[in-house]
């Protein structure tokens, strides 16, 4: 599937099996929490699901976990690699991996780096206007969370 998104970009997407191997340099997460969605809030981006780049030496699973971690306190009980999407950015194209998480706990932290912690929603649509983030109005990502649901994973 080929987008463009919300910056002019040509996104290019893939749905994945979980035997694929995960290689991409951002990791993006599709957690559930106690049959909810969650979510992050990010201080300057708003209410949007958790995720970023991958460190140094670090694999896009290792990335899912900090990640999730560092912005909701939450631990993985389980995780499912759906998608991948490249971003044919320039100069530099990045390509995200992303996952359906199944959340086994959450963790209330002190500090949630640049997010300001976790949110949980039975539906995006719940989230006001003036307080999403615009990647959730990403069209690659709002498809792999429709991937999500007919998958199983999830019923909106």
């Amino acid at each position: 599937m080929e987008f463009i998104d919300a910056t002019n970009q040509r996104v290019t997407l893939k749905f994945c099996a979980q035997h694929d191997v995960a290689d991409g340099d951002h990791v993006l997460a599709l957690p559930i929490y106690n049959r909810q969605l969650l979510m992050t809030d990010h201080q300057v981006r708003g209410i949007e699901f958790p995720g970023g780049k991958c460190e140094a030496g670090e694999t896009s699973e290792d990335a899912l976990q900090r990640e999730l971690y560092e912005e909701t306190g939450a631990t993985i009980e389980t995780f499912y690699y759906i998608a991948q999407y490249t971003v044919h950015a320039q100069p530099t194209s990045f390509k995200k991996d992303v996952y359906v998480v199944i959340v086994k706990d959450i963790e209330k932290k002190s500090n949630y780096l640049e997010t300001n912690g976790p949110i949980t929603v039975s539906h995006i649509d719940e989230i006001p206007d003036n307080k999403k983030s615009t990647l959730l109005s990403d069209e690659a990502i709002l498809v792999c969370v429709e991937r999500m649901v007919s998958l199983g994973f999830y019923q909106l």
